[in-house]
């Protein structure tokens, strides 16, 4: 017995539709927060990512080093977490909470969208 056509429309928007994922904040937001000095933003990028353009008073630890010296990083702060597109960042929102972070986020769409957005690179 196969399914409706309206049973099919829903499945396949669930398949295909995009999921918010609880990790990441938008870059409005994180433009936000950024304004309000609210939060430590630590980007995970490789060194040649990072001189090519990064966030204004942001913390550079590429994602290899980053359970090592997650140390470095203040506890009890909001820490968000940037990379090129927002999919290393989200790997370093999952390192920084086993290393017991409690407040991280990933911002999505990266410097990418950053960038896009008209914000600050320095």
């Amino acid at each position: 017995m196969g399914i409706g056509e309206k049973e099919q429309d829903i499945m396949l928007e669930k398949l295909f539709s995009k999921r918010d994922d609880p990790r990441e904040i938008s870059t409005a937001e994180a433009a936000t927060v950024f304004g309000n000095d609210g939060a430590v933003f630590v980007d995970v990028r490789e060194n040649d990512e990072w001189a090519e353009g990064h966030m204004p008073g942001a913390v550079h630890i590429p994602l290899g080093d980053l359970s090592r010296r997650a140390t470095e990083l203040p506890e009890g702060q909001k820490i968000i977490t940037v990379c090129r597109s927002g999919r290393r960042s989200l790997d370093a929102v999952d390192i920084l909470h086993h290393a017991g972070f409690q407040d991280v986020k990933s911002m999505a769409g990266g410097v990418i969208e950053w960038s896009k957005q008209g914000c600050p690179l320095e």
